[in-house]
């Protein structure tokens, strides 16, 4: 009899192709990556922001490029994509008990998607869109 139990091994680049659910966290993951250098790019045109009109606009001259809207609209993808499974994952998370029960999860996800739309069209309302 052996004393060393059993190890599978596990890839330790690819382990998430082996299960869909394993997929659709490391998508999530990845997502962040992105969102995160929007972030850098958010305050970086805050910091010119506060350099002066000059600086800013020079900014915004520099990001003006196809290249700049085709990357900002990757990155648009990315947010949605991550909003989305966040907010279907939410019932796991967040479960809401009423009474002896709990309340269905397509009613709190139905609730962030609600909330999302409300915001959104109040920032486009803001901006002067609508």
């Amino acid at each position: 009899m052996s004393r060393r139990p059993f190890v599978r091994p596990v890839s330790r680049t690819r382990w998430y192709f082996k299960h869909p659910r394993y997929l659709r966290y490391m998508s999530r993951e990845v997502t962040c990556v992105f969102i995160g250098a929007f972030t850098l790019l958010l305050l970086c045109a805050v910091e010119r922001l506060s350099e002066g009109q000059a600086a800013y606009e020079s900014f915004l001259a520099a990001i003006g490029g196809p290249w700049s809207a085709l990357g900002l609209s990757i990155v648009l993808i990315f947010v949605v994509h991550n909003a989305i499974s966040w907010f279907n994952v939410t019932p796991k998370a967040l479960p809401v008990q009423i009474g002896e029960g709990f309340l269905p999860g397509r009613f709190i996800v139905a609730a962030h998607y609600a909330v999302w739309i409300l915001i959104s069209l109040a920032v486009l309302f803001f901006a002067g869109v609508l």
